[in-house]
C-alpha cells in the first residue's frame, strides 16, 4: 500500500470515529470533536498526532474517553497501519539527523568528490577501502553519475575494518589535496587489499609521490577530517560499510542501484 493510499484509506475508516460520536451525542460540537479525533487517526501515520490530540484537547473528559475508545478499537482492527507509523516515525528522525548535518556531509574534503560541479543531488558516499560491498557498489556508482549530470558524489573515509584501513584513508585524503583523489580511489579498490605495499602502489599509479604515501601512512597523529566522518557516521545510526545518505534519506549497506536511483529522484523532486 503506498503511503497516499494507505493515508486515504485511513482518513475514510477514521472519519467514521466522528460519524460514530455524533450518533452517541446527537452534538454537533460532539461531531466536530469527533472529525478532529478522526483526523488524529490518520494524521497519527503521517506524523501529526500531536497536532490533532491539541486540537480537540478542550473536549469533555467524557468526549475524550469516547474518542479514545473508537480509536483504540479501531487500531486493534487495523493493526497494520502500526508499521507504516512506525516507519513514518524513523524516516522523519533520520530526515532531521540529515538536516542537522547537511552542510557538514554535502562539503567534501579537498578534491574528495565526482560529479557536478553545482549540484542539485548530491550522494554521500562512507567508504573504507578494505571494505568489499564499497568496491561492489563502485558500477553502481559510476552509472549513477553518468545517468544523472546534476549529481555529484562526495566521497567521505571510514576506516572502520582494519588498521591498514586508515593508511589508506590517510593516503585518500592526501590524494585530495593533490586533485588526484577520483585516480586513487579507482586504483586503490583496484588492488583489492589495504597493505601498506598496495596503497603506495595505488597511490603511485595515482601520480602521487610515493615518499608522501608512505610519510601518511607512517603518520600516527589523529586526521581531524576522519574523525569527524566518524562522528557524522555515528549521529547518522551507521551500521558498517558503505553508508549512503541522499536527500533526506539514510542508507546501511549496498543497497544497490535501484534504491539509489530513487533516492536521487526523490531528492531532486523535493528540489
Amino acid at each position: 500500500m503506498s503511503s497516499n493510499a494507505g493515508f486515504g484509506t485511513m482518513w475514510r475508516a477514521a472519519s467514521r470515529v466522528g460519524s460514530a460520536l455524533a450518533a452517541r451525542t446527537g452534538d454537533r460540537r460532539a461531531r466536530r470533536r469527533g472529525l478532529l479525533a478522526a483526523a488524529a487517526v490518520a494524521m497519527f501515520v503521517s506524523g501529526g498526532a500531536v497536532t490533532a490530540y491539541a486540537m480537540q484537547s478542550d473536549g469533555a473528559p467524557s468526549d475524550r474517553a469516547a474518542i479514545e475508545a473508537i480509536v483504540r478499537s479501531y487500531i486493534l482492527e487495523h493493526p497494520e497501519i502500526i508499521p507504516e507509523a512506525i516507519e513514518r516515525l524513523k524516516a522523519k528522525q533520520v530526515a532531521g539527523k540529515v538536516a542537522a548535518h547537511r552542510s557538514e556531509l554535502e562539503t567534501p574534503y579537498k578534491g574528495a568528490w565526482e560529479g557536478a560541479e553545482a549540484p542539485r543531488v548530491t550522494l554521500v558516499a562512507f567508504m573504507d577501502y578494505a571494505c568489499g560491498y564499497c568496491r561492489a557498489s563502485l558500477p553502481d556508482l559510476a552509472r549513477l553519475l553518468k545517468e544523472n549530470p546534476d549529481l555529484r558524489i562526495v566521497y567521505r573515509e571510514l576506516p572502520v575494518i582494519t588498521q591498514d584501513s586508515v593508511g589508506a584513508a590517510k593516503v585518500s585524503l592526501l590524494a585530495a589535496e593533490e586533485g588526484r583523489f577520483p585516480a586513487f580511489h579507482q586504483a586503490m579498490y583496484a588492488a583489492g587489499n589495504v597493505q601498506p605495499d598496495s596503497v603506495v602502489k595505488a597511490a603511485g599509479k595515482a601520480g602521487i609521490d610515493a615518499a608522501k604515501a608512505r610519510a601518511a601512512i607512517r603518520d600516527d597523529g589523529g586526521d581531524e577530517a576522519i574523525m569527524q566522518n566518524i562522528r557524522l557516521a555515528q549521529a547518522l545510526g551507521a551500521e558498517g560499510t558503505p553508508l549512503f545518505v541522499v536527500g533526506d534519506q539514510v542508507f546501511n549497506g549496498s543497497v544497490g542501484y535501484e534504491t539509489l536511483k530513487e533516492a536521487i529522484e526523490k531528492s531532486r523532486k523535493s528540489g
